[in-house]
C-alpha cells in the first residue's frame, strides 16, 4: 500500500475547505488527507504548536530540529532547517542540533536534552521542568512536550510512507552547504 500525498485532483471532497489552507500547501498534510477525520482533527493542535506556541518560533525550531534529527526524519528536518533560518537561527547553531548538546549553546542544550530525554525515556526528570520552567514557563513547557508528540507522531508518517520533500524546500535546501543536510 501506498500513502503518496494527494493531489488536488484527489483530494477529498468532505475536506475542500481545508485544500487551500495549509492543508494543501506541504505534502505530509497532502499525505494526511487520505484520513480526512485526522487531518481535520490535526487542524487546531498544529495552528497552536506552529503558530500560537509559548516558545517562540526560534525554540520551537531548535525542538523540531533536534527531534527530526533524533528521528532521522529528512523531510521534517529538511523543512525545519528552512524555517528556523527563517526564524533566524544561524546555520552553525542548525548544524549544532545533530552534534552532541557539550558543544551546542546553553539554551539550546537545554532543549536538545529536554527533547532527548522525551525521546529516549518519555518523560522529563524533575531537574529538567524547573530548567525549562525557569527558561520558558510553565506553558513552556507543555508547549515543548506537545510540540515533540505532534513531530514524533508527523516523523512516524514521513519516515513510514517516504514522503517526498515539498518542491520549494527542496529548491531551498540544494543551496545550502552539505552541513545542513540531514546526511551531511
Amino acid at each position: 500500500m501506498t500513502f503518496a500525498p494527494l493531489t488536488d485532483a484527489e483530494w477529498p471532497a468532505d475536506i475542500a475547505d481545508m485544500r487551500d489552507g495549509f492543508a494543501g500547501q506541504l505534502n505530509v498534510y497532502r499525505l494526511m488527507a487520505h484520513h480526512p477525520a485526522l487531518l481535520r482533527a490535526w487542524a487546531d493542535l498544529r495552528m497552536h504548536i506552529v503558530r500560537n506556541t509559548s516558545l517562540g518560533p526560534q525554540r520551537a525550531e531548535v525542538v523540531i530540529l533536534r527531534l527530526a534529527y533524533r528521528l532521522g526524519s529528512s523531510y521534517e528536518w529538511g523543512q525545519h532547517v528552512i524555517r528556523g533560518l527563517d526564524a533566524g537561527l544561524s546555520e552553525a547553531q542548525i548544524h549544532s542540533l545533530r552534534g552532541p548538546v557539550a558543544k551546542m549553546a546553553e539554551e539550546d542544550a537545554l532543549l536538545a536534552r529536554a527533547v532527548d530525554s522525551l525521546f529516549d525515556e518519555a518523560r522529563l526528570a524533575p531537574e529538567q521542568m524547573h530548567a525549562l520552567e525557569a527558561l520558558v514557563g510553565r506553558h513552556g513547557v507543555l508547549d515543548l512536550m506537545a510540540t515533540a508528540g505532534m513531530y514524533l507522531t508527523l516523523g512516524f508518517m514521513l519516515n513510514s510512507t517516504q514522503s517526498p520533500q515539498d518542491d520549494a524546500i527542496a529548491h531551498r535546501l540544494a543551496a545550502l552547504p552539505d552541513s545542513l543536510q540531514l546526511a551531511g
